[in-house]
């Protein structure tokens, strides 16, 4: 086979997140934290890909007429990775925890607790868990309550050491309401923490006070369950209206995966697998004593700042200073801001100007996924009442983040602006920003923000992005044409500069390829750079076969999934693959082709996915500015110099990190640095430039 299983590539990336979960170099904080980010990855695994695998298995259509593996095949290899991994990350979990308590940082049961922290455990109990529990018995109810997705329970075995008769429990943890992890008060410089599962644990005898057991246990459980959205076809409804049913019903989605404490008595496993319909079919993972590490994303620090990762203050870029405007900035020179080593308040400043400007007409914006409480929104909405032609496109499909598109969906409605929730059969994934201003010709002027991430300024500070800013008239015509399109989906239209999906990226990048092939074989010089997130479709990986094949040099820094196999003689020799996993999530997407060394650059919101290219409305961006031509190169070959953070993508999905005798280059740590030095780069907040 020489394309490699993009679910089998995806658990390869996962594991290197729990490669620096497992490395001593990184915080030790930070590290619970990454078992978090491995958790919480896995429960989006299970609940898209998983259960589109499980829905394609019970097809029983003959897979060898179709270009995907066996579905029962792929789903067996997922089992055994899951269950390969979950031992590895117990592994992990449990020495963090032995050196944490080097550090005097205790994580405790409720088998360890003291006199005086079992009268504190049972205080905060009393106080703030009970009147959050609702016990379910289940001898007594007619029919198994249904497991809610996202949600941890307790299954409890009550018996007597007198008596012979058992009865089963239910506990769903009250996670919406009260911390998952409680601080003990601190005694002899030590410090402790306990996990509210055994809070509810140490107390189940006073919770099941009323009955005459005098033995009880209790046993972590878990569902998954499939996260598609079932949309409805009721012509009398709104696209809105349907959005918010699916999303709702998605909570009683079939089970794609549960998770279960191991060390459960076989009595009490076999009678959930009854009620629950357990079969050989569902992904039965056998787990530890806790589930939903995903938790571990928001572990308390309570020792020195060295077991978090230093904070850095973010950068200032003088086109967004206070002094002068930035509209008028940025239509002098393209600018680019690197997320998350500027700051993300700097777009928003942009936004804010724009708002209250007399001379700017109309904002028109893209949004896939905004943050809960946004100040992004909250300028748009000002630029509305400020009486600005505001144009919204919201893609109401953005997986897991419905709810919140939903909320500000409306909220841009009641304040005036043009919501349009996108083409039909099409997410919007684009990244586009326009500003539209009154010329001295009666015109409008644009400047265009063109960027590889969302307009997040949550993630804006975890996710590694690149965001141009241009008053280039080639660049900012066609974004006005993209909007155009988005709203009027039906009318012709054609693109010289940019490389719009579904139309015409695909072709684009083909031909792209395809010059470098003939380059090569002309004896001339040939290659090709791509960074991206995830690189799968067929027909692409097919023709960097044969790029590389013809002598062209390809480089790949691929942060997810890679269904290519690089350095297979005959086939892929000339191709490099690299992964960079570290503090931050790389992001952004950018393509440089030799072309003869005349280069061409390209950022881009698009990964090389069958989705993607042709069934999103996805924008790559060519670069012009021969300065920022420079920058994106040297951020590439920096990254390629990494030797800390950086693992090599092979056929055997292993992940080896690259070690050699250089000094030791963080490619993430130094971009910052580089950045910081730059000349006239302001720390963000202060007055002065850095010297």
């Amino acid at each position: 086979m020489d394309i490699i299983n993009r679910e089998i590539s995806w658990l390869s990336f996962n594991h290197s997140v729990l490669q620096e979960a497992a490395d001593p170099g990184v915080p030790m904080v930070e590290r619970l934290r990454f078992l978090g980010i491995f958790s919480n990855n896995l429960d989006e695994f299970f609940k898209v890909r998983v259960a589109s695998m499980r829905r394609l298995s019970e097809l029983n259509v003959d897979t060898t007429k179709l270009t995907i593996d066996d579905p029962k095949n792929v789903l067996s290899q997922i089992q055994k990775t899951v269950i390969r991994l979950q031992k590895e990350f117990d592994t992990i979990y449990a020495e963090i925890l032995k050196e944490l308590e080097k550090e005097g940082i205790f994580s405790i049961n409720e088998t360890q607790l003291d006199e005086s922290q079992k009268a504190y455990v049972h205080d905060f109990y009393q106080e703030m868990v009970v009147p959050e529990l609702t016990p379910i018995m289940l001898n007594q109810v007619k029919y198994f309550p249904e497991l809610k997705d996202k949600s941890i329970y307790l299954a409890v075995k009550l018996f007597s050491s007198k008596q012979k008769n058992i009865e089963y429990a239910l506990i769903e943890l009250p996670r919406k309401t009260l911390p998952r992890f409680i601080t003990l008060p601190p005694k002899e410089g030590k410090k402790f923490i306990i996990i509210l599962d055994d809070v509810i644990r140490s107390e189940l005898p006073n919770l099941f006070r009323n009955f005459t057991y005098d033995q009880f246990e209790a046993y972590t459980i878990k569902i998954t369950r499939d996260a598609e959205l079932d949309i409805d076809n009721d012509l009398t409804k709104s696209f809105l209206e349907k959005i918010s049913k699916g999303v709702k019903g998605r909570k009683k989605g079939q089970p794609v995966r549960y998770v279960y404490d191991k060390s459960m008595p076989e009595d009490l496993q076999n009678y959930l697998n009854t009620k629950l319909r357990i079969t050989r079919k569902d992904n039965v993972i056998p787990g530890g004593r806790y589930h939903n590490f995903k938790d571990y994303m928001e572990y308390p620090n309570l020792g020195s700042g060295k077991l978090e990762y230093k904070k850095f203050a973010p950068l200032n870029h003088p086109a967004f200073g206070t002094s002068s405007s930035i509209i008028n900035n940025l239509r002098k020179k393209d600018t680019l801001l690197y997320y998350p080593y500027h700051g993300f308040t700097q777009f928003i400043n942009l936004i804010r100007e724009a708002a209250i400007d007399p001379e700017v007409t109309f904002l028109g914006i893209t949004l896939y996924r905004v943050a809960w409480i946004s100040k992004v929104v909250s300028a748009l909405i000002n630029a509305s009442l400020n009486g600005k032609e505001v144009m919204v496109i919201i893609e109401l499909q953005a997986r897991f983040d419905e709810e919140s598109n939903i909320h500000w969906s409306r909220k841009l409605e009641e304040a005036g602006a043009k919501v349009l929730f996108g083409i039909p059969g099409l997410k919007i994934h684009c990244k586009l920003f326009l500003i539209g201003r009154n010329g001295n010709d009666g015109k409008n002027q644009y400047t265009a923000c063109i960027s590889t991430g969302n307009f997040h300024e949550g993630t804006a500070k975890v996710y590694s992005d690149v965001t141009l800013f241009t008053g280039n008239k080639k660049i900012t015509r066609e974004v006005r044409q993209v909007f155009n399109f988005m709203e009027y989906p039906y009318k012709p239209v054609n693109f010289k500069h940019l490389l719009v999906s579904p139309n015409f990226m695909r072709t684009r990048l083909l031909n792209l390829i395809d010059n470098e092939i003939i380059n090569a074989q002309q004896g001339l010089e040939a290659y090709i750079i791509l960074k991206i997130n995830n690189l799968v479709d067929r027909k692409m990986i097919m023709r960097l076969y044969a790029a590389s094949q013809a002598g062209v040099r390809i480089t790949l820094l691929v942060r997810g999934i890679c269904s290519l196999k690089p350095g297979v003689a005959g086939l892929s020799e000339n191709i490099k693959a690299v992964r960079i996993v570290g503090r931050f999530l790389e992001h952004s997407r950018i393509f440089i082709f030799c072309n003869q060394g005349k280069e061409k650059y390209y950022i881009s919101s698009a990964d090389w996915m069958p989705r993607n290219l042709d069934h999103r409305v996805e924008v790559a961006c060519p670069i012009y500015d021969p300065d920022i031509q420079k920058e994106l190169k040297d951020m590439i070959d920096l990254s390629l110099k990494d030797n800390v953070k950086a693992r090599i993508i092979n056929e055997n999905q292993n992940n080896p990190y690259i070690r050699n005798d250089k000094p030791d280059l963080n490619y993430q740590m130094e971009m910052y640095k580089v950045l910081k030095k730059r000349p006239d780069t302001a720390i963000l907040g202060t007055k002065t430039s850095r010297k």
